[in-house]
């Protein structure tokens, strides 16, 4: 029967009747138009839409098939094409976000679960190694101690806040892991991220930083955290990347404690913080439990330091400002290859002050 259906890829962006048709689908079947997928494998039969799957670079989202055609082997065909597609982009290593009523599904498509959150969402990726190997990878670097201490870190730039928030919790420790945040969805590029952390943690003797990762504050994991614009935090997002931590990652490194610096400025971070308390701590899974420590982030003249402070000052060439704020490798670096770098609509910012009550303060969001 699937033999009747005509396949196409289609562009949302480019091909506005065709996205329409797919949100009226995803409408009918409960589910939710996702702004960042690149493409759309879709079936058709008589020119109605009948089934449809997203691909955002490597995560699979927004599976449907019209009820009415529910129980044929279309399902299985939707996610080959969709397979295809990334294949001919390059792509091999695969995530999907379901519904956890769909779990039997993508697991008969090759999809292996990696977290679920119950009756909400879940995240499968279509290896059965992928997880097991990068946790091997971690275990090689595994510290014996009673605390073991772990910060996540996007640092768009490094600044003395993150050392800070890294000087404590190392002081607080055995051994601190440091995750460089990988995706290359910031300001700053990721190797220029990454490089200023190394620097930034070069004189600490128990600490290892470690690179970025699918498996942790990725867009797999957490795509809220990338399309802050949206407005939307869902529990579930959060939930998904706290779970895949708890799970897998923090047992391959002893993890017993996580630590994160206080968020008064982005709404993101700040509800990513608050549901560590509950996710990473609460009974819901067999993985042992995490203590999540927050410390007072460090201010300069009353003003908490934050990397988006630093990026509105340079809007504005303010390096005198920007001095007081990053460690001598951020402010070379800024200085040689951000200065006349422009920034996108959403991250032009109107600087906030230090200091003086002449000059205009305002909160702007952290990381």
């Amino acid at each position: 029967m699937t033999d009747d259906f005509e396949c196409t890829i289609v562009d949302p962006a480019r091909q506005p009747s065709e996205r329409a048709d797919i949100l009226a689908l995803l409408a009918r079947c409960d589910l939710d138009y996702e702004l960042g997928v690149e493409a759309f494998v879709v079936f058709r039969l008589d020119r109605r839409l009948i089934a449809c799957i997203g691909l955002e670079a490597n995560i699979v989202k927004c599976t449907a098939i019209d009820p009415a055609w529910r129980g044929e082997a279309l399902g299985l065909k939707l996610v080959t094409e969709v397979e295809n597609l990334a294949c001919e982009r390059g792509i091999s290593h695969l995530f999907a976000y379901t519904n956890p009523d769909n779990l039997g599904f993508f697991g008969s498509c090759g999809f292996y679960l990696l977290a679920e959150v119950p009756h909400l969402v879940a995240l499968l990726e279509n290896t059965p190694v992928g997880i097991k190997t990068y946790c091997d990878s971690l275990k090689r670097q595994r510290h014996d101690g009673r605390r073991i201490g772990a910060i996540v870190m996007n640092a768009n730039p490094f600044t003395f806040g993150h050392r800070y928030l890294i000087e404590h919790a190392a002081s607080a420790c055995d051994w601190l892991h440091v995750f460089a945040v990988g995706e290359d969805a910031s300001f700053i590029s990721y190797r220029d991220r990454y490089a200023l952390m190394q620097a930034g943690v070069s004189d600490f003797a128990n600490v290892t930083l470690h690179p970025g990762s699918e498996y942790i504050l990725s867009r797999a994991t957490f795509s809220a955290y990338f399309f802050k614009e949206k407005g939307i935090i869902g529990d579930c997002f959060t939930a998904i990347d706290l779970l895949v931590f708890r799970n897998h990652i923090a047992p391959a490194l002893g993890i017993t404690h996580r630590f994160v610096g206080t968020e008064p400025f982005c709404t993101t971070t700040n509800k990513y913080n608050k549901d560590m308390q509950h996710w990473l701590c609460c009974d819901s899974t067999a993985a042992p439990p995490i203590e999540v420590v927050e410390i007072e982030r460090r201010t300069v003249d009353g003003v908490p330091i934050s990397a988006s402070l630093v990026r509105s000052l340079l809007a504005v060439d303010d390096f005198e400002q920007i001095a007081r704020l990053v460690p001598p490798a951020t402010l070379a670096l800024l200085r040689s290859n951000y200065r006349q770098k422009r920034f996108s609509t959403d991250e032009t910012l109107r600087p906030m002050a230090i200091a003086g009550p002449d000059r205009e303060q305002q909160r702007m969001p952290n990381r």
